[in-house]
């Protein structure tokens, strides 16, 4: 399989203080990682494009990103920032629509209050992106399903994919609220799922695939391979394992899904939800 596209990964030139949840416990990624380290692992491991999603919380991230794409092809799509709070967001967000490369956008929410979700001036941004055909990407820990619920509630028509698995604790193996809660959102037409970030989650120097299988189970349980996506989360899994034993370790998992499934997961559903 020669063709995948990878839908999340991440680019940056490191900033000590910008990038301060870069601790000194993640020293491998505090670093730049830019296109051109990312390209090699792209093309060893049979992908043809990316995703590159924003890892700080400004219009400046959305525009680094911009430039990287407009240099190199490869970059299929971005997930940029935008304050979607802010009073003038339909504005903002006219002006990025005319950047075809922005797909969609993310808010850090997993380092916000529980109850970020419910804001109304936060609601009234996801409300705006629909007209302008924007997906957004939903980042949280797995103790904010419950608000992300509500927000697939209240939003039935707005197409969200939640990033890695909405961060259970693998580490811990505590996995039962966080499986009603996936249970609950999967529910939703709009809703997809990245498989992605499970490595960091996990015990960092020992973790072994058996580990991540019962959360992977529960995905495969809740989603139909339809709404299914693989994000590598590169240069973050470096702290956790390399780019080629995460793309190994989903390969094994769905060797007994259907060709046809198994493209979906790799290529066809980060291509039609983002659009690329």
């Amino acid at each position: 399989m020669s063709n995948r596209i990878d839908s999340h990964q991440h680019f940056w030139k490191f900033d000590s203080v910008r990038d301060s949840w870069i601790d000194d416990s993640m020293q491998k990624i505090q670093r730049d990682f830019l296109p051109e380290d990312l390209l090699p692992l792209l093309q060893q491991n049979q992908f043809s494009g990316c995703v590159a999603v924003q890892a700080s919380q400004s219009e400046e991230e959305t525009n680094f990103l911009l430039d990287l794409a407009s240099k190199n092809d490869f970059i299929k799509g971005i997930v940029g920032w935008v304050d979607l709070r802010a009073s003038n967001i339909e504005e903002r967000l006219h002006h990025f629509s005319s950047f075809k490369n922005i797909k969609g956008f993310r808010h850090v929410v997993q380092g916000e209050a529980d109850d970020f979700m419910f804001r109304q001036d936060f609601r009234n941004g996801i409300s705006a992106l629909k007209k302008f055909n924007y997906t957004y990407d939903i980042l949280i820990f797995h103790h904010q399903l419950p608000a992300a619920i509500d927000l697939a509630k209240h939003f039935p028509d707005q197409p969200f994919v939640i990033d890695h698995i909405a961060k259970p604790d693998i580490k811990s193996g505590n996995i039962t609220s966080w499986k009603k809660g996936i249970q609950e959102i999967a529910k939703y037409q709009k809703i997809s799922c990245k498989i992605s970030g499970m490595v960091t989650e996990a015990h960092w120097n020992s973790w072994k695939p058996s580990d991540l299988k019962p959360y992977l189970d529960v995905i495969f349980e809740n989603f139909p391979a339809s709404k299914l996506m693989f994000g590598s989360d590169w240069p973050v899994l470096n702290v956790a394992s390399n780019y080629s034993e995460v793309v190994k370790t989903l390969e094994d998992y769905i060797s007994q899904l259907s060709v046809e499934d198994q493209n979906k997961i790799w290529l066809g559903n980060a291509s039609s939800f983002y659009n690329v």
